[in-house]
């Protein structure tokens, strides 16, 4: 059996570093032996209670997802926890579909259901977080990186950025102290990402909470602040700009032009979310790349963006737009026009390390985002020696799946109120 599994990982090991259309067939004709062999007898769910922090203001959940099979072998991800409603219901209320199924036979399980084509009822989340189990279970069977199984990693570590953030941007000794900080702490990254402060009308004759426009005073402020901002960080470090969806295409693009001077790595979802010609607009004019898509449910939302060069980066998260395989298939598509990708990632450390594993597939990739890394209690549910993010960067995991074990004392102790051990 050893010998077994040993030529197993030589077979996909000389297949590493090739694109996913080409991994796919010799990966079925591996699989072909084990077709049939295990089947999906459950799948459960486990929710983690998140804590409010000085970066993520309101408390997340964060639900886990178990397929479990009747050799014994198991898989687990993330999908989307709060906020959001239902998806713990959905998944089982799912369930049914994959009971008695291969688990090999992924793409077959989440393209073959219905409801993930866009036509009615999306469970895209529920889908998302079954599907990336599936890869993990999918890694276990076959004694292989789930990231070899999507087609061989690009890289052995993921740049990570965070929401560490300056106090107050428009005081010169508030970034100070902040940059400070920044440099010792002991993960080391060097990109973050910034919100847009907004003003109020006791202080801005021009304010109006529910247009989409920023008034001179706001601009000017905003891009004083990140002026701050850089001059006190200097040039080792990365700033992103997070919009949240907040503006029209004309305040878009000036504040665009504005944020020139401190070069950031991307602007992210300035414009309403769903696709226009606003986006092709405020692509053309700005002079700093455009990001989009986290709320992207399948690849035909990134579709329109991709084709009409209406952004400069896709910013997928992925237990919203289909798991591991469906936003493979966005990225290859996004390569095709030479358009990187960098990921959403609010999710808890599971998902960051699924989306580690996922992004070392991914040939052009710059970077995951997480609200973790630090050392916390977040970064105790999975069982790990030392720091897990070093220098900024995440090394993948090399075991089979995902390369992850829960931590069963520290997930039991973190779970939401009724929630029990999935065991």
């Amino acid at each position: 059996m050893r010998q077994e599994k040993q030529s197993r990982r030589t077979f996909f090991k000389s297949f590493t570093g090739l694109s996913a259309a080409v991994m796919f067939f010799p990966f079925q004709t591996l699989m072909a032996s084990e077709r049939g062999k295990v089947k999906i007898t459950d799948i459960k769910t486990m929710v983690i209670k998140g804590k409010s922090s000085a970066y993520m203001k309101k408390a997340r959940n964060y639900i886990l997802v178990k397929v479990e099979t009747d050799s014994g072998h198991f898989g687990i991800a993330e999908a989307y926890g709060s906020p959001g409603l239902g998806v713990k219901e959905a998944i089982h209320g799912l369930k049914a579909i994959f009971i008695g199924k291969d688990p090999l036979e992924i793409d077959r399980l989440y393209t073959g259901y219905r409801y993930t084509d866009g036509s009615a009822h999306a469970q895209q989340r529920a889908m998302s977080g079954i599907e990336m189990a599936l890869w993990d279970l999918a890694g276990k069977i076959l004694d292989v990186p789930s990231h070899t199984l999507l087609g061989g990693k690009f890289r052995d570590r993921v740049r990570m950025y965070d929401h560490h953030t300056p106090v107050d941007y428009n005081d010169k000794i508030a970034c100070k102290d902040w940059a400070d900080e920044v440099m010792e702490r002991p993960n080391g990254m060097t990109m973050h990402k910034f919100g847009v402060p907004r003003s109020n009308a006791s202080n801005d004759v021009g304010y109006d909470p529910s247009n989409r426009l920023l008034s001179s005073k706001e601009l000017r402020d905003l891009i004083e602040g990140y002026e701050n901002a850089r001059d006190a960080l200097g040039w080792e470090h990365d700033i992103l700009i997070g919009c949240h969806w907040d503006f029209d295409v004309r305040t878009a693009i000036d504040f665009a032009k504005g944020l020139e001077p401190i070069k950031p790595v991307f602007l992210e979802d300035p414009l309403t979310i769903p696709y226009s010609e606003a986006w092709k607009r405020l692509t053309a004019s700005s002079p700093v790349p455009i990001c989009t898509g986290e709320n992207w449910m399948r690849r035909s939302e990134a579709m329109p963006f991709i084709e009409n060069s209406a952004l400069d980066i896709i910013h997928p998260d992925l237990r919203n737009s289909g798991g591991f395989l469906e936003n493979k298939r966005m990225a290859d598509m996004a390569d095709l026009h030479a358009i990187p990708t960098a990921n959403h990632n609010s999710g808890s450390i599971v998902n960051t390390m699924a989306t580690i594993n996922w992004a070392s597939s991914i040939r052009d990739y710059l970077a995951c985002e997480t609200f973790f890394l630090d050392g916390g209690w977040m970064d105790d549910l999975i069982i790990h020696d030392g720091p897990i993010c070093k220098n900024g960067f995440v090394e993948v995991p090399n075991e089979p799946g995902l390369g992850i074990k829960l931590n069963k004392e520290a997930v039991k102790a973190n779970l939401e109120d009724g929630e029990v051990w999935w065991d």
